[in-house]
């Protein structure tokens, strides 16, 4: 682009976004978002968000509304919105002008039949009975297929080049089939479709593309496009350059298999925070810059190896370590009862929203005589160097005092249901009492005034580490699906948090980043989703 520009073949970069609308966008296609427009606004540039139309069978408007929320909320913004619908009738000229011109013909063969007379990688194709037809035959049958004289698989129009080809992308490929559906954006205009490797580099030219950037599966498709490029006699002359798709461990990213995943209920939806669309980050909690700065991370190359899922982690946390609120969660409860505090009493503890973060300020919680602390932060017979709540020892509680166990109360199966502690009143938090050190620090919520909440924890929805390789495209995915991938528990958070709203995020104490579930939050009981965990041995390089 760099060298285009200084040597004046560009004066202005153009880019373009063409998802076809048959799914949610998933992280794989926030890289090409991110190099399109990031590429444009580097050389001042424009980029065109442009909808690859040209399947009604699969596409549907639902799609198209989805994608455009997701650009905006990646933070992008396109200088024009275009469909390949738009431009039917021109590819519908340009395809015109390659039958007057002998370099395409209208064949009668089924679609088996076409793959078969292909031929292999190492044996040439051969030619089908109707390639020699006359041009006039060809413009007559082509106009009819256009007038809906032929039904669904009758004819298809085919770019005359070699059958012999090496590159089996230039063995005559079909780029027109008859479809009688309606359109979402042309209703039943139209009942001939142009395929996808002639339309986009149609689309690019008419649009003025300078730079046609797109995954490295469509290298072998690139003399196609050259050659729709020379013989359409576009006054465009795009180029088209691939990079490297991202992949990403224990995640799927083809669009058959997430829409697998919605249609046989593994998940609630498209938006499931399990999912790796744009739009099941989003509601996890993941935020457009984390993402962003994933993207650019994993730079641009050819190669498609695997990226480890925890860098993605990473990027998350780093971004909201000083904008997510500390709070406290309490996610499997434990009452603690502190018998030598006031009944009635109730007071107000100072504790900061965030240490790293002034700005963010302090906030009142409420301390009392009963409160909540996780079930796992006790244990009646503990191990060495366990330093948290069990008979006779002393812990802090955070932003309180210090309480020590002095009995346990159990139901007639001999659970545990609730401990009985004492504090120190000397030992408030904030008043630099030293006369004694505990090695243990609990968070926990005061009972009188906890809001009920609940807790949604996430594992990898698959767990097979490469389920997107060529090697597994054969393979059922389903069977790596993770049956604990998602595991809801009640819980408790502190009373500040009764007005949260949607995509609001915390970190709670001790247990990770969560995310106000906009789906299935309400203002009687919030849901939380879990984003990320705190810490991860993934080490930026």
């Amino acid at each position: 682009m760099k060298e285009d520009i200084e040597t004046g073949k560009h004066n202005k970069i153009v880019t373009r976004f063409p998802p076809e609308p048959n799914g949610y966008l998933h992280i794989g296609h926030a890289k090409s978002i991110v190099i399109n427009f990031g590429l444009a606004d580097d050389f001042n540039g424009l980029t065109n968000l442009r909808f690859d139309d040209t399947n009604p069978l699969k596409e549907d408007q639902e799609y198209v509304d989805s994608i455009k929320e997701d650009v905006k909320w990646l933070g992008y913004d396109w200088d024009e919105l275009r469909f390949a619908s738009d431009y039917f009738e021109e590819m519908y000229s340009k395809a015109v002008l390659l039958i007057k011109k002998g370099k395409a013909y209208v064949d009668d063969l089924s679609a088996e039949q076409i793959r078969e007379y292909r031929g292999t990688l190492t044996e040439p194709g051969k030619d089908s009975p109707s390639r020699n037809r006359s041009i006039e035959e060809n413009l007559d049958l082509f106009e009819r297929m256009r007038n809906g004289e032929f039904g669904n698989g009758e004819k298809v129009l085919r770019a005359k080049i070699d059958m012999a080809s090496p590159n089996i992308n230039l063995r005559d490929p079909v780029i027109y089939r008859i479809a009688h559906a309606i359109h979402h954006n042309t209703g039943d205009t139209w009942c001939i479709y142009p395929m996808y490797a002639f339309a986009h580099p149609l689309e690019d030219a008419i649009e003025g593309v300078t730079h046609s950037l797109c995954t490295v599966e469509f290298e072998d498709q690139r003399p196609f496009y050259e050659w729709v490029i020379a013989e359409c006699e576009t006054e465009s002359k795009p180029r088209q350059i691939e990079f490297g798709r991202l992949n990403i461990t224990n995640t799927v990213m083809s669009k058959r298999k997430l829409k697998q995943l919605v249609d046989e209920k593994f998940v609630d939806g498209w938006d499931d925070p399990r999912m790796p669309t744009i739009s099941g980050l989003r509601r996890r909690g993941f935020t457009p810059e984390a993402i962003r700065e994933f993207v650019n991370a994993t730079g641009v190359s050819k190669g498609s190896g695997f990226v480890d899922s925890a860098m993605l982690d990473h990027f998350v946390r780093e971004d909201l370590k000083l904008k997510a609120p500390r709070t406290m969660g309490i996610l499997r409860p434990l009452k603690v009862v502190i018998t030598n505090y006031p009944e009635d009493k109730v007071e107000m503890l100072d504790a900061e929203n965030n240490p790293e973060n002034e700005e963010m300020g302090t906030r009142q919680i409420p301390f009392s005589r009963e409160i909540y602390i996780e079930q796992e932060d006790f244990m009646e017979d503990p191990p060495k160097k366990y330093f948290r709540l069990f008979p006779g020892n002393e812990v802090r509680l955070k932003h309180a005092y210090f309480i020590k166990c002095e009995d346990v109360i159990k139901d007639e199966n001999g659970n545990v249901i609730e401990i009985h502690c004492t504090y120190d009143p000397k030992t408030k938090s904030g008043t630099g009492f030293t006369d004694r050190k505990v090695k243990g620090t609990l968070h926990w919520v005061d009972a009188k005034h906890a809001i009920p909440a609940e807790f949604r924890l996430y594992e990898p929805l698959i767990l097979d580490e490469e389920a997107d390789s060529e090697e597994n495209s054969s393979k059922n995915f389903l069977e790596n699906v993770n049956p604990n991938s998602l595991q809801i528990i009640q819980g408790f958070v502190e009373p500040n948090l009764k007005d949260v709203k949607p995509q609001d995020k915390f970190q709670f104490f001790r247990h990770g980043y969560f995310n106000v579930d906009p789906k299935y939050s309400t203002s009687e009981k919030p849901v939380f989703n879990l984003i990320v965990s705190l810490k991860s041995s993934f080490k930026l390089t």
